[in-house]
């Protein structure tokens, strides 16, 4: 029922309609793969960003290629933050180049976006890029970086959990103390 609304001519029907396949979709994930693959390319950033979300939420990695060709191609944030986000729960190791250079990229929220994909994609390759922002200004990306290193057991990623355990900021220490017991 809900495929024919992927095509809507209404924008709000078509965002509705690719959020729901998130959870509808595991009925028929070669179908939901291919409408998901068509909002990628829809004219509407929502759309697209719903679309990246759902593939994510999916798990359907073929669809990766398309995922890193849309990040590269749009001008529209809010479709880059959404790919961003999703990478982690994609679960692709293919991510990780992509999730570098957007830790990179100089804006906060992407930033945080990348620093929790790359604690949810559990690449350990990761943890060097994330040491570093453990002493950020911003709490709040000291608090994602502590949730991302916590998937880590290695003696560097306890270490960097250990001193943000000491953190300022309640919410970073309680959370870094919580990850160092459970180790």
């Amino acid at each position: 029922m809900i495929q024919p609304l992927v095509s809507d001519s209404n924008v709000r029907v078509r965002y509705a309609s690719v959020s729901q396949l998130s959870s509808l979709g595991t009925q028929d994930l070669d179908q939901s793969l291919k409408l998901l693959k068509a909002g990628l390319f829809d004219p509407e950033p929502d759309v697209q960003a719903a679309a990246a979300d759902a593939i994510a939420a999916l798990k359907l990695t073929s669809a990766y290629d398309d995922l890193e060709q849309l990040y590269r191609r749009t001008q529209e944030w809010l479709v880059s933050f959404s790919i961003v986000a999703a990478l982690g729960e994609l679960g692709d190791v293919r991510a990780f180049d992509l999730l570098q250079e957007a830790l990179n990229s100089g804006n906060d929220l992407m930033k945080t976006a990348a620093i929790g994909s790359l604690g949810e994609l559990g690449d350990a390759r990761a943890i060097e890029l994330l040491i570093p922002y453990a002493s950020d200004a911003d709490w709040q990306i000291r608090h994602r970086v502590v949730q991302s290193l916590g998937v880590f057991p290695t003696p560097e990623a306890q270490s960097a959990l250990a001193t943000l355990a000491n953190d300022e900021v309640e919410q970073v220490a309680q959370q870094a103390k919580a990850l160092l017991e459970l180790a």
